[in-house]
């Protein structure tokens, strides 16, 4: 389960990013950046972020803590825009933080070497829950610490545009076995070896294992839901399709990518 924090002071937006989320303090002393209910996205945004940010830390992939954070409006009273105030007392009680990682930097493809078999598990678990929104130009990974006192590693962020599938339960058995486009992986140039990453994976990916990650996504968020009665319910859809997902992996892995060349650095020109 994730933990409770509760928001004490709202420290500022940040714009970068369409759901525009916030830097907040917590009661607990921690610094993160929430990302709200009210956003454009939605509360489905966020039980992505849950789902696939759980996942990936239970497979071993660097992913900042996440926790449910309770968030009064009034302690972003000093906030002088409109539109934040609106969307901030639109996301009035429980949202969702992800630990700040104070000095990391955006990820480039010529600013930190990676390991070509980190490279193909994180292809390979954007290709399971189908988060194709990790691109060059949107590579949604961080290098961190960042401070060159340490060695930076990789740390996974952004997945509230994966699981396309929960869009529409409807047509959701249609995408078990989908093959999502991936050439354009930010980790394509780095030669990922997916079927190596698939030995090493799918065979994790256990009902159990995902209804341990489900179960972490709170009621609230789950409903209302068309076809479905209860969170239990929902919760067996999101278990039952990634599982059969996870079983039918030859179907879906990516193959080729197109991932620009690595820009060649000073030293080597």
């Amino acid at each position: 389960m994730l933990r409770h924090v509760t928001a004490i002071r709202y420290l500022e937006p940040l714009r970068s990013g369409g759901s525009v989320p916030g830097v907040v303090e917590a009661d607990d002393l921690g610094t993160y950046v929430v990302k709200f209910t009210g956003s454009a996205q939605g509360r489905k945004a966020l039980v992505a972020e849950v789902v696939v940010g759980e996942l990936a830390r239970r497979l071993g992939l660097r992913v900042p803590e996440l926790v449910l954070v309770h968030f009064d409006p009034s302690v972003a009273g000093e906030e002088p825009h409109q539109e934040i105030q609106d969307l901030l007392h639109s996301s009035a009680g429980l949202n969702l933080g992800m630990d700040y990682l104070p000095g990391a930097a955006d990820f480039t493809p010529d600013a930190l070497e990676v390991d070509p078999a980190e490279a193909a598990r994180i292809v390979w678990l954007d290709a399971f829950t189908a988060n194709v929104d990790r691109t060059v130009h949107s590579p949604n990974l961080m290098a961190w610490p960042a401070s060159g006192h340490q060695e930076p590693h990789l740390w996974l962020i952004d997945h509230g545009a994966s699981l396309v599938f929960h869009h529409r339960w409807d047509s959701a058995a249609d995408a078990v076995g989908k093959a999502y486009p991936f050439q354009h992986h930010v980790l394509g140039s780095r030669g990922p070896d997916v079927a190596a990453a698939d030995a090493e994976l799918a065979h994790r990916v256990t009902p159990e294992l995902l209804r341990e990650v489900v179960t972490a996504v709170p009621d609230e968020w789950l409903t209302p839901e068309p076809g479905f009665t209860t969170p239990h319910e929902l919760r067996d859809a999101y278990v039952a399709h990634l599982a059969a997902r996870a079983k039918i992996s030859t179907q879906w892995l990516p193959t080729n990518f197109l991932a620009a060349a690595r820009p060649q650095s000073a030293a080597s020109r």
